[in-house]
């Protein structure tokens, strides 16, 4: 398999710690591109920088809703300077996230509206977090339709409904090691019904290490090639020829080199 990881966070310490070894491992597995995402200002800075040493690596530049309440003006100032940085090659992750009380939802549509208003300026495709708030999250969208390349909805758990809204909206979905679990069946019978032009993998790494090495902790981009071939499977498809359009996908969405 030739596989891109399209959402890592590979300035976490327990993978920044010993990056030279993960990626040799992904590039053992056939994982050979990468695209390290950035959550606060600290990580934003480290994954701009870390794309800079390897090649086939980029970043995503943005603020997880989790952080929205801290997030300042000067923030997001420093955002849209990071967006046009080299080998940044998207926005985000951003979204909306009502699954805790402590983030003030105002705060977070604050904050995601920003991140989209810098990806329309430079024309950056836009990786969304959405958890508990797809209706919310949706309208937001909804408004930058004509203005924004690609959006891509990350670590996706929608149901039949949410898809089809999804996929008449024109974004891409994302799977990370959940379809793969053991108690994800009804999430397997959606990623059936996704068209595999509209489909990209990630490790979402450290977190959700896939199944059948979901006790490996931390996870890492090697370990996406077994959520791989459980949804080449679902497609009946080999995996070469799977992983194949994959990296189509995710090359045409980020304008990969």
């Amino acid at each position: 398999m030739n596989l891109i990881d399209t959402h890592a966070h590979l300035t976490y310490p327990e993978l920044e710690n010993q990056i030279d070894d993960v990626l040799s491992r992904s590039r053992s597995a056939g994982v050979t591109g990468w695209i390290t995402i950035g959550t606060d200002r600290t990580h934003n800075q480290r994954a701009v920088q870390l794309a800079q040493r390897f090649d086939r690596m980029f970043a995503a530049v943005g603020f997880h809703p989790h952080h929205a309440n801290e997030v300042t003006a000067d923030d997001i100032a420093f955002l849209e300077q990071a967006a046009q940085a080299e080998k940044v090659v998207a926005v985000g992750e951003t979204g909306l996230d009502y699954h805790y009380d402590n983030v003030v939802p105002a705060n977070q549509e604050r904050v995601f509206r920003a991140h989209l208003e810098i990806a329309a300026r430079y024309h950056k495709p836009v990786i969304i977090h959405t958890r508990q708030a797809f209706d919310d999250s949706m309208a937001i969208l909804a408004e930058y339709r004509d203005t924004i390349p690609n959006i891509v909805i990350h670590c996706y758990g929608g149901d039949f409904a949410q898809t089809k809204f999804v996929l008449n909206r024109g974004y891409y979905i994302s799977f990370t090691g959940t379809v793969t679990f053991k108690k994800s069946d009804a999430l397997r019978e959606v990623a059936k019904t996704i068209p595999l032009d509209r489909l990209m993998l990630e490790s979402d790494c450290p977190y959700i290490s896939p199944e059948p090495v979901r006790r490996i902790q931390p996870n890492e981009p090697a370990l996406i090639v077994h959520t791989a071939r459980c949804l080449a499977g679902l497609h009946n498809l080999d995996e070469d020829t799977f992983a194949n359009q994959i990296t189509t996908n995710s090359k045409k969405f980020f304008a990969l080199p």
